[in-house]
């Protein structure tokens, strides 16, 4: 009877909060022609992540996984100190919210604003919820039920060779071309910006410190090193700002493009074969103070403030005309917001570096669907930050001179025929501001983000040091990025050892952590460096690359992740890997199809090519485009192969896990589970358990 006393008020608040939660997604939806405060934004998001860790993940962990905190995991069997290390929860969560919260869910949500904020943020909410949490928590489970096991190994022992064999190439390769653009968005954001590059390069001394702190001097005195690594974090960030104000010192830390994706590759080199107590875990669990810690201000300016969303709900350039990306709604917001909703780079993460920390089963759920809905929220701020923004100047900001122009006046015509006025001085001062030249046609999201999360907390935090905060929100955006490039590249090493070990290739040595460490590098760094001299930024031609194969490989995370549930007799729950893969299925070869054989130049990689071609041969190319064309013309075919190739093996792999599927239960024979046998823990210290 008592039970039933305490229940009531409990339901009841649950009650009220799903009220909540539908009560807003109506408002976003419903509001047409006047303008809505972001609070709405911020009470669906709140109260839509409440009910999905309460309600589903719970559901999923409880009935589908069964997660057993008696179990061993791989950090407590196979303890090295280097790779697997049984390390604390919180610590945990921080390294792997670090590490998967890169560029998509600032990037992506700013750049989808172009179709309003109505489709982003509904994708952004449903996705992650249904999608994405569910996808890096089941990836994190398996992975650490299989000796933390990379998803390509998985994939084959789970599927057999010939899926298997697909997976572990479609993944290799994807990953590659991910690191690629993490590198080369970090190094925009870091050129010629002597604050942020200071910033970034302290927090790698300031992290070795805190991992020799933990594992030597202090060992388990998680928040001893806390406090002296934020400490050292808030100087560094502070100390940045008097770099950039020196004019001996800041001349140290100012790199062009080429010169900073050296240093980046170099970095990459170190994260991957160091010890992972020594520079990997530590830095990422401090860059999560510092991104929570944004985030955070960035909710409390926005609370505060109440501030209305000025971008419409829904744009003309749904119909696919818009000026920052070509193509229509359907697929291309899915494809342009991957990481806030839902990211195949998270279940190489989530089947990499963290089921080798793990120290109790049961944290999967803790830090698999709460880190990547912390992420989602991020999104949620991003969109908040952009459409905050007059229109006119977001525009202004993100559309590239080749569509409004190159002349001010040119683009502010442009512009303010489609309906949103903006004005040359208002351009200006705003520059001005914020301590740059220009704001014109400075694309890629990070500068409209910076200004947007600058202007929110300038209001509240102070309006005289505006341009400081654009400027760190700029190198906030930076150190977001580069905390996935390291983690990236370790989990790039893991796969590539995997690989390797099928052919009884490498010996498992420190040579052969060092080999294959410099073999990824390598091979990500060249896409990056030919990325960072191109004349006309590389990022063009590799990020839409980019969206399309993180969500194939999110597609190709759940097909692994299907079968196995189907192998462990579990068909009845199939349903929550098999309705989020059924939607990237049908994203992601839509988005792939366009981009293959559209024949709006903007969208096709093809039709770009020949028409590039055809004018080369006419000789009606531009002298000035003439010195580039081969180099377009070549990034277009490369582009074009690459995305079939993503296409072809998500598909194969498909079919093999429907074969798979089929052969369970029809009673035929199958490859057997991997999963490893149950071995009861021993681990007993505080410090790690709880």
């Amino acid at each position: 009877m008592s039970g039933s006393k305490h229940s009531l008020p409990i339901n009841l608040f649950w009650g009220l909060v799903a009220l909540a939660a539908a009560g807003a997604i109506a408002g976003i939806a419903l509001q047409r022609g006047e303008t809505i405060s972001s609070m709405w934004l911020i009470v669906a998001a709140v109260c839509g992540y409440a009910l999905g860790y309460r309600f589903y993940s719970a559901f999923v962990a409880a009935k589908v996984l069964v997660l057993d905190a008696s179990r061993a995991t791989p950090a407590e069997r196979f303890d090295d100190g280097r790779d697997f290390m049984p390390t604390h929860k919180w610590v945990v969560f921080g390294h792997h919210f670090a590490a998967i919260a890169g560029p998509g869910p600032l990037i992506g949500p700013t750049l989808a604003a172009q179709f309003g904020y109505l489709p982003g943020t509904l994708w952004i909410l449903i996705g992650a919820v249904l999608g994405g949490c569910v996808q890096d928590f089941v990836t994190l489970f398996f992975s650490v039920r299989r000796d933390g096991r990379s998803l390509g190994q998985m994939a084959k022992d789970e599927l057999g060779n010939i899926g298997g064999g697909a997976a572990m190439l479609g993944v290799m390769t994807i990953m590659v071309i991910l690191i690629a653009v993490l590198g080369l968005v970090v190094v925009n954001a870091m050129k010629h910006s002597p604050w942020a590059t200071a910033t970034v390069a302290a927090t790698i001394p300031i992290a070795m410190l805190m991992g020799l702190y933990l594992n030597n001097l202090r060992p388990g005195r998680v928040l001893e090193a806390t406090l002296i690594g934020v400490s050292l974090l808030v100087f560094a960030v502070v100390g940045g700002g008097w770099v950039d104000e020196n004019p001996s010192l800041r001349t140290w830390f100012d790199y062009d493009a080429a010169e900073l994706a050296l240093m980046v590759i170099a970095y990459g080199f170190a994260a991957a074969v160091l010890p992972v107590w020594l520079l990997l875990a530590p830095r990422d669990y401090l860059s999560t103070f510092m991104k929570l810690g944004t985030i955070a201000a960035l909710a409390v300016a926005i609370l505060i403030l109440r501030p209305d969303l000025k971008m419409p709900a829904l744009t003309q350039f749904i119909d696919g005309s818009g000026p920052i990306f070509g193509g229509k709604l359907f697929p291309f917001v899915f494809i342009t917001i991957a990481c806030g909703a839902i990211s195949g780079f998270h279940a190489l993460i989530s089947s990499g570096t963290t089921p080798k920390l793990l120290a109790n089963e049961t944290d999967a759920r803790f830090i698999g669907y709460g880190a990547m809905m912390m992420e989602s929220f991020v999104a949620i701020m991003a969109m908040i930050a952009a459409s905050v923004l007059e229109p006119g100047v977001y525009f202004a900001i993100n559309s590239p001179a080749g569509v409004v122009g190159k002349e001010a006046a040119e683009a502010v015509a442009k512009i303010s025929g489609w309906g949103f006025p903006v004005a040359v001085e208002q351009m200006q001062q705003l520059a001005q501001t914020m301590g740059e030249s220009t704001l014109f046609a400075r694309t890629g999201g990070a500068p409209s983000l910076a200004v947007g999360m600058a202007s929110l907390f300038a209001q509240v935090f102070g309006q005289h040091l505006l341009a400081a905060w654009y400027h760190f929100a700029i190198m906030f955006e930076a150190l977001f990025i580069l905390t996935t490039l390291d983690a990236g590249t370790r989990v790039a090493r893991f796969m590539l050892q995997d690989i390797l070990s099928n052919f009884n290739i490498g010996s498992g040595g420190y040579a052969s952590i060092v080999l294959t460490s410099a073999a990824v590098v390598g091979a990500w760094g060249y896409f990056l460096y030919m990325g960072a001299i191109d004349p006309l930024g590389g990022i063009n031609s590799l990020w839409p690359l980019f969206g399309i194969a993180n969500q194939m490989l999110a597609a190709i995370a759940l097909c692994v992740a299907t079968t196995i549930l189907v192998k462990s007799g579990k068909l009845k729950y199939v349903w929550v890997t098999a309705l989020p893969l059924s939607w990237l299925i049908i994203v992601t070869s839509s988005a792939a199809w366009q981009k293959l054989f559209a024949e709006d130049l903007r969208i096709g990689f093809l039709a770009h090519a020949a028409d590039l071609s055809a004018k080369i041969a006419s000789g009606t190319l531009p002298a000035a485009q003439l010195k580039n064309a081969p180099q377009l013309i070549f990034n277009d075919y490369l582009n074009a192969g690459l995305t079939c190739l993503f296409m072809l093996i998500t598909w194969l792999l498909l079919a093999d896990m429907l074969r798979v599927i089929y052969r369970v239960t029809s009673g035929q024979s199958y490859p057997q589970s991997s999963e490893s046998p149950h071995v009861p823990s021993r681990l007993v210290e505080n410090w790690v358990r709880d």
